[in-house]
């Protein structure tokens, strides 16, 4: 008889279980996909620690479906696209692992629109979301990563992730823009890392620079004042010299997720939340005013963001179409007013004086710097030592930098920055020290003048309250003596009257 209870009872422990293993994550949350274990939209994978979620998704203003990452909170944001430039049309999409061992995702008549496309594959292989963002696809066999959605990223740069270039390989990982919001494919921004001789961050619209970080001091691109305060601990870039290069970054504080987000704009932002919350904070972003777009102010200008009109030649330098530059088109920026040492000839009787520079502060150093092994103190008489050379910089951790050919994309920042020192002619250098000494001379003869209206003007309201002080006087005595009167003569009547 009880065994026949129990019978009865099995059905309903059953029904319990699959109730909650309906409504449980617990149940229903898994981060893995085999050839076995596909996703069907609207359905998903969780990373184990439910940072991010895998699957279909559509962007605003369209019905259009897509397969990506997203940060698992209410309001997601996608951070990595699978299918950008082929979308579905329809709720039929599935992720699964193909027979020969390739993420891949089918429409509803079965057709293959993306696959991670590795050349040798493993037919025994599933793909897994770690909890950094990044999608595995894994050799189930021996547990080797045969690819990885963080060496094809979108528009989002993760922790951990890396930014960089192999030129022995002619590889570069980029990070690529959205045509849209509403639109994945791949829009006319890119953003990566540059070697050059020393790193530095770039946004590029199309093939041309529209932003730039300047050079890496092994901390932080110095051309980012900012970055002392936000990423001091965070961005980690190894540069073997030899044209490889990788950028990462993390925060020590495992409670924080960020991210570096380049919109369809070609904007830079640095995004970060807390785990325990849902609204992400934007407290860095570039360009962030005019004087941040690459070479705004042309060849020999300076920007200033405070300043009107923002640009500004270098001194020794003046505009090189005057009309342009008075309108506000400084993109041909400058031209030298008096040719260097080096380029003018002179005859051997001819005493010929030395070139010297001017100092800059403060500033976002010129584009096409060129590291030179020269320490602080001779930084300076090695560029003026070769004729190709018009400017250097000495900054720690980097070491002495010089610049041939013409400066660009100079920006003047209120604190922060580098000192560079730019080559000019000796009669420049003469016109820099007459102003010099013409302000000094102004101030002076200012300044005396002050003194001397200052004295006057003391000497004038000292002899005022005496002119003052003496009328007073005289009034006070007047009225006394008017007082004194009546009573003498009241006082002469009365002794007239006893008489």
């Amino acid at each position: 008889m009880a065994h026949s209870n129990n019978l009865k009872f099995i059905p309903f422990q059953a029904l319990v279980l699959i109730l909650i293993c309906f409504w449980s994550e617990f149940c229903t949350s898994r981060d893995t996909i085999t050839s076995t274990q596909s996703i069907k939209d609207p359905e998903i994978i969780v990373s184990v620690g439910k940072t991010f979620k895998l699957g279909f998704f559509s962007p605003v203003n369209t019905t259009n479906r897509y397969v990506g990452i997203l940060d698992n909170i209410p309001v997601t944001t996608a951070v990595w696209v699978a299918n950008r430039d082929k979308p579905l049309n329809d709720s039929s999409g599935i992720v699964t692992i193909s027979e020969g061992g390739n993420l891949v995702i089918l429409n509803g008549q079965k057709e293959v629109i993306w696959s991670s496309n590795v050349s040798n594959p493993v037919a025994n292989s599933s793909a897994q979301l770690l909890d950094t963002g990044n999608l595995v696809l894994r050799d189930n066999s021996s547990g080797r990563i045969i690819w990885e959605s963080f060496q094809h990223p979108s528009n989002s740069f993760l922790q951990m992730m890396r930014l960089g270039t192999d030129a022995k390989k002619g590889e570069m990982t980029l990070l690529t823009s959205w045509k849209s919001p509403s639109d994945p494919s791949i829009g006319s921004f890119s953003a990566g890392v540059d070697p050059l001789s020393i790193p530095q961050f770039f946004v590029w619209n199309g093939s041309h620079p529209y932003w730039r970080s300047g050079p890496w001091n092994g901390q932080v691109f110095i051309g980012v004042p900012v970055m002392y305060k936000l990423y001091s601990n965070g961005f980690n870039l190894v540069d073997d010299k030899k044209g490889t290069v990788d950028l990462t970054f993390s925060y020590a504080n495992e409670s924080i997720l960020s991210y570096i987000f380049l919109n369809n704009e070609g904007t830079l932002q640095e995004k970060y939340r807390f785990v325990a919350k849902e609204d992400w904070t934007v407290p860095w972003w570039g360009p962030e005013n005019e004087c941040d777009v690459y070479g705004k102010c042309g060849p020999f200008g300076s920007c200033n963001s405070l300043d009107s009109p923002i640009c500004t030649c270098l001194n020794g330098f003046e505009p090189k179409h005057t009309e342009e530059w008075s309108r506000g088109n400084w993109s041909s920026g400058c031209i030298r007013k008096t040719p260097l040492q080096c380029e003018r000839n002179n005859t051997i009787n001819e005493k010929v004086k030395e070139d010297g520079f001017l100092k800059l502060e403060r500033v976002k150093v010129p584009d096409f710097e060129v590291w030179s092994p020269g320490l602080h103190d001779s930084c300076g008489s090695l560029c003026l030592n070769n004729c190709s050379c018009i400017a250097y910089s000495f900054y720690i951790g980097i070491g002495c930098m010089q610049w041939s050919g013409n400066l660009i994309d100079i920006q003047k920042f209120p604190d922060g920055g580098a000192d560079v020192y730019i080559r000019v002619a000796y009669s420049e250098l003469d016109e820099e020290k007459n102003m010099k000494t013409v302000l000094a001379i102004a101030i002076s003869i200012g300044s005396i003048t002050i003194a001397i209206c200052a004295y006057y003007s003391w000497r004038w309201m000292a002899k005022q309250r005496g002119s003052m002080f003496k009328r007073v006087s005289s009034e006070v005595h007047t009225k006394v003596r008017c007082r004194q009167k009546p009573l003498l003569i009241s006082f002469n009547i009365r002794k007239e009257a006893e008489k």
